[in-house]
């Protein structure tokens, strides 16, 4: 069974700067969906079954991916890069072991250095741009195929103005305060909506808008988010648009406090990488 594991050349100290850093990514304790939400609208009106979207994929220790085919998931590449091992992940409720993960060769890790002086700084600018030009995505094939949950199908039109919806487990907080970078990164499944104005080639993006120009469940992703989908409704059905990448907020200082309003949260835009997946999953090549 193939694993992805990380540098083992590099101390504990470097992995907390790398999982501080990737707050920035979507990561921000490296894995789970953390949905904040709007500070008037109960957090219950939030809460969804695994039901309610079975191909929903649980990461080992945090984050997510989405089944797409029987036997792959899709999902951002560093929400795996930072895994000790990934044997398994979860769809609809059952473990699926997993045979191995092929990392998209575009993807760029941000150079130590630029972590290390935009976390003593405060100045993240050249690690956006550097987030913006990386390749982020992964596929992880699984040992067998899934044949109790129908893959959901990728989105390869414009999303541009449309609502979509995104979901996960993990921090969670509302939008005036954001939420703690300490909190725990593994809650109760949640999910929102939000509407994408933001298209590029490799991204789609939206803002966290507050009241009273938010939508009814307008959501957010936060710290931990990666991988996650962010869906489009096609005729009922909901095809994903993208995977939750990394985010653009404000950061006071060196104070990282992710979740408020006016952030923009980027996701991996699918249909971007269409020939990619199907080259990947067809010809049984890294």
């Amino acid at each position: 069974m193939a694993r992805l594991k990380p540098d083992n050349g590099g101390s504990r100290q470097r992995m907390l700067r790398m999982r501080a850093a990737a707050l920035l990514l979507l990561l921000a304790s490296f894995g789970a969906n953390a949905i904040v939400v709007r500070d008037d609208v109960p957090d219950l009106r939030y809460r969804m079954a695994v039901s309610e979207f079975p191909p929903l994929a649980d990461m080992p220790g945090e984050g997510h991916g989405v089944l797409i085919a029987p036997q792959w998931v899709v999902t951002a590449a560093h929400a795996v890069g930072w895994q000790h091992a990934v044997d398994a992940v979860v769809v609809g409720g059952t473990p699926r072991a997993v045979r191995r993960i092929v990392v998209h060769p575009g993807y760029k890790q941000p150079p130590q250095a630029m972590i290390d002086a935009a976390l003593k700084s405060g100045d993240w600018e050249a690690f956006f741009a550097f987030a913006a030009t990386s390749d982020d995505i992964a596929l992880i094939e699984l040992a067998e195929p899934v044949r109790d949950v129908a893959p959901a199908r990728i989105y390869n039109g414009s999303a541009l103005g449309k609502v979509v919806r995104i979901m996960g487990r993990g921090a969670t907080g509302t939008g005036s305060k954001g939420h703690s970078v300490h909190g725990p990164n593994r809650t109760d499944l949640r999910q929102g909506y939000n509407r994408i104005g933001i298209e590029e080639t490799r991204w789609i993006g939206y803002d966290f808008d507050p009241p009273p120009n938010a939508l009814p469940l307008e959501a957010s992703a936060g710290s931990g988010d990666s991988g996650g989908p962010i869906l489009v409704a096609v005729d009922k059905e909901w095809q994903v648009a993208g995977v939750a990448a990394w985010k653009r907020g404000q950061v006071e200082g060196t104070e990282l406090r992710p979740g408020r309003y006016g952030e923009t949260s980027y996701g991996v835009r699918l249909g971007n990488y269409a020939g990619w997946i199907e080259e990947t999953m067809t010809s049984g090549g890294d």
